[in-house]
């Protein structure tokens, strides 16, 4: 299992292979203590921040999803304009299967609600839930808050 969290003193991005107690960040050589996580390699809580709220998401970018998405519509467009609504709804939902068999092949990521945590290759993960939007919020106020006392 992987984990991708942002330093404490630089914002940049660490990388870590669990498990390992500590990591350097390879910007300002900060260390950050990690949390153990159990020998069944099930992840509970966050190792970076100890936080028991985790969600699940799909592991995919959204630049290349709506890409695809923009691609489609104005391949469709040219058909469609040409009266040919065969090739017009052969794209779309050619691209819809596409779409679709893409959301099955992808894996999941778990990720941290208050320090926005990525874990890869996680074995088993019962405390991630879908993403939550008043969670989500809550510790987005609580981010917002935390750099206002920063400042």
């Amino acid at each position: 299992m992987n984990v991708r969290f942002a330093c404490p003193m630089c914002d940049l991005p660490i990388k870590a292979q669990l498990p390992v107690s500590q990591a350097a960040c390879p910007h300002c050589d900060h260390l950050v203590a990690l949390q153990p996580i159990p020998t069944d390699e099930s992840l509970t809580r966050c190792v970076v921040c100890e936080n028991a709220q985790l969600y699940r998401k799909k592991d995919f970018p959204h630049g290349l999803g709506l890409t695809i998405l923009t691609l489609a519509c104005l391949g469709s467009a040219i058909p469609y304009y040409l009266y040919h609504q065969w090739l017009t709804w052969t794209i779309l939902i050619g691209t819809a299967v596409f779409d679709g068999l893409l959301y099955l092949l992808v894996g999941d990521v778990i990720v941290c609600y208050r320090c926005n945590a990525h874990y890869r290759g996680v074995q088993q993960c019962d405390v991630a839930r879908p993403f939550e939007l008043g969670t989500g919020e809550r510790y987005r106020q609580e981010r917002l808050r935390r750099e206002q006392l920063r400042q």
